[in-house]
C-alpha cells in the first residue's frame, strides 16, 4: 500500500470548487460506509441515480448512448436502463471504498470459468496474467476474489481531473493490491516491467481514446486501445477477460474469468475481448457502464454533417 503521507511538493492542488466538492465526497463517504452493508448500497444507488445523475448528466448521456446503440428502443425502457446503470455505478463506487470489506464479502464468491483453471496454473509456474475487462457489474470483484486468495494482481488507473479527490482514490485503489500505476508512458511502462517478470495485473479497456483503433463495440465503431494484447503478446502473458456480475439481490456477484483470448494480431485480440464484453450486456444491458463517452455520438454528427457541407 502507498504510503500515505505527503510532503507539500506532494499536496494536490487545484481551484477551491475542487477542494469543496471534494470534501463533501469524502464526508458522504465517510458517513455512508458508517451504515450497514445492505442499507449502505441502497443509499447510494438510490443517491446517484435519483440526485447525481440527473444533475451530472450522466442520465442524458447514458440515454444518449442508448439511443445511438438501439435508437428503435422505448424511451421508457432506456429511462428504466439509464436509472439502473446510475444505481450501480453508486453501489460500486461505496464497495470499492469498502477495501476490507470487499475482500471480505468476495473471500467467499464462487468463482468459476474456462479461465480459472489456466489462472490458477500461470500462478503455480510463475507464468505473467494480464486480466482485461470493461466497466460492467463491479470490476473489482474479481480482483478482489483474487486477492482474498492471496493473488497479488496490479493495474493501470485513469487520474481523476480533481486532484483532492485523485489523491484518496489513488490511495485506496493502492490498498486493494499492487503495484497500481497511473495512466502514462510511465505508469504503463511500469506495468509492463511488473508483468514481465511474471505478475498479474489488470487493464480496462472500454474507454473513448481517440488514438484506439476503430473497433466496432455494439454494432458502433469505437476508438479501443489495443495496449493489453500488445502488452499479452509482448510478455508472454496470457489474457484473460473476467466479469464482477452483480446478482438481483444488488449485494453479491458472481465472479466469471473466462478461457484466455489466443495470442495473435493485437487488433483481432481486442476485437475478440470486445465481443465477449458485448456478449454480457446484450445478456443485461443494466450493468455496463453506459453513462461513459464511450463513443461521443454528438461530435460523431457534427464531423459527418460537416463532411456533407459543399
Amino acid at each position: 500500500m502507498q504510503d500515505v503521507t505527503q510532503s507539500e511538493a506532494d499536496k494536490p492542488t487545484g481551484t477551491w470548487q475542487d477542494w469543496a466538492v471534494d470534501r463533501v465526497m469524502r464526508s458522504l463517504i465517510w458517513l455512508t460506509l458508517r451504515l450497514p452493508l445492505r442499507f449502505r448500497l441502497f443509499v447510494m444507488g438510490k443517491l446517484v441515480s435519483k440526485v447525481v445523475a440527473p444533475l451530472a448528466g450522466y442520465r442524458k448521456r447514458a440515454i444518449d448512448n442508448l439511443t445511438h446503440v438501439w435508437p428503435e428502443m422505448d424511451m421508457a425502457q432506456k429511462r428504466h436502463i439509464a436509472d439502473a446503470v446510475a444505481d450501480n455505478a453508486g453501489r460500486t463506487m461505496i464497495e470499492n471504498y469498502d477495501v476490507k470489506g470487499l475482500l471480505r464479502r468476495m473471500s467467499n464468491a464462487e468463482i468459476k470459468g474456462d479461465g480459472l483453471a489456466a489462472v490458477e496454473k500461470a500462478k503455480a509456474e510463475g507464468q505473467p496474467v494480464l486480466f482485461v475487462t470493461g466497466h460492467y457489474g463491479n470490476f473489482e470483484a474479481p480482483r478482489a476474489a483474487l486477492v482474498s486468495r492471496g493473488f497479488q494482481i496490479g493495474g493501470l488507473y485513469r487520474p481523476m481531473k480533481n486532484a483532492f479527490f485523485n489523491d484518496h482514490y489513488a490511495k485506496n485503489m493502492h490498498a486493494l493490491s499492487g503495484p497500481v500505476f497511473e495512466q502514462g508512458r510511465r505508469g504503463t511502462m511500469g506495468l509492463v516491467k511488473h508483468v514481465r517478470e511474471g505478475g498479474m495485473a489488470v487493464l480496462l479497456f472500454d474507454v473513448y481514446d481517440s488514438a484506439g483503433a476503430k473497433i466496432d463495440f455494439l454494432g458502433r465503431p469505437a476508438p479501443t486501445l489495443t495496449s493489453a494484447a500488445e502488452i499479452a503478446v509482448k510478455t508472454g502473458a496470457l489474457l484473460v477477460p473476467f466479469f464482477g456480475i452483480r446478482k438481483k439481490d444488488g449485494v453479491s456477484f458472481d465472479v466469471v474469468f473466462e478461457a484466455p483470448v489466443a495470442h495473435g494480431d493485437p487488433v483481432a485480440m481486442m476485437e475478440e475481448v470486445t465481443k465477449r464484453l458485448e456478449a454480457r450486456i446484450y445478456k443485461d444491458p443494466k450493468q455496463w457502464f453506459w453513462i461513459h463517452r464511450r463513443w461521443k455520438p454528438k461530435r460523431q454528427r457534427k464531423r459527418a454533417a460537416a463532411k456533407m457541407e459543399p
